[in-house]
């Protein structure tokens, strides 16, 4: 895949380079040229411009990137601009980065769906969510085994879990079913939210399209199930 992350600051950087590590094209933007320099060697490509300024903004090659991610983290002022232009120039997939609650509000407001708060969440976090397909989120027990929740495929939709064979094709063991539901956030705003229906599943439970599967297994094997 092809990503563009503007900001190379701590977690801009971190997340550049495990998306390049990972096999991605990667081109790093940044206004600081001793970052560009410091991740030059790093990642595919780096590039030093304004990016709030949007001649230098539409010099970046945004109709061949899958996503977009607006990890700007010093100046919330640039990073709403910034993700603005995204949004007027229609990128494919945008993701932002929020500082506080009202900055996620003023992202929210002009159409950010998908939000990044790296307070919390980690760049190896991000980095597996955006290269495994249906990845919503993941919790790492150690190196090599996971906790993930993701959309199950289209390919297993109608088929019950039995029939798939999580065990025995997969070596994953399914955790429950999460379906989403309609909830009001603090900003008095609908969202969707997932919601546990399930227990453990029954081997003969349907899964339906939309499901949510909370899964365990070894990395790999969670990956070649996603795929």
């Amino acid at each position: 895949m092809k990503f563009i992350v503007i900001g190379l600051g701590s977690f801009g950087a971190s997340l550049a380079e495990k998306l390049t590590i990972q096999g991605n094209e990667v081109m790093g933007v940044d206004n600081r040229m001793e970052k560009v320099n410091m991740l030059k060697d790093k990642i595919t490509n780096t590039i030093c411009i304004d990016a709030t300024d949007e001649t230098a903004f539409t010099s970046l090659p945004l109709k061949n990137t899958d996503i977009v991610i607006v990890a700007i983290g010093e100046n919330e002022g640039a990073n709403i601009m910034v993700t603005a232009l995204c949004k007027n120039h229609f990128v494919k997939r945008l993701i932002s980065r929020a500082i506080n609650p009202l900055h996620e509000k003023v992202l929210t407001a002009i159409g950010v769906s998908e939000i990044v708060h790296p307070e919390e969440e980690t760049a190896e976090r991000w980095a597996k969510k955006l290269c495994l397909n249906g990845l919503i989120e993941s919790f790492e027990l150690n190196a090599n085994y996971s906790i993930i929740e993701a959309v199950v495929p289209q390919k297993y939709v109608g088929r019950n879990i039995l029939e798939i064979g999580f065990r025995e094709k997969f070596s994953i063991l399914v955790l429950t079913i999460l379906k989403k539901t309609e909830q009001k956030n603090i900003f008095g705003e609908n969202k969707m939210v997932a919601t546990v229906l399930h227990g453990i599943p029954d081997p003969k439970t349907i899964i339906q399209e939309g499901d949510i599967l909370a899964l365990y297994g070894n990395n790999q094997d969670l990956k070649k199930f996603l795929k």
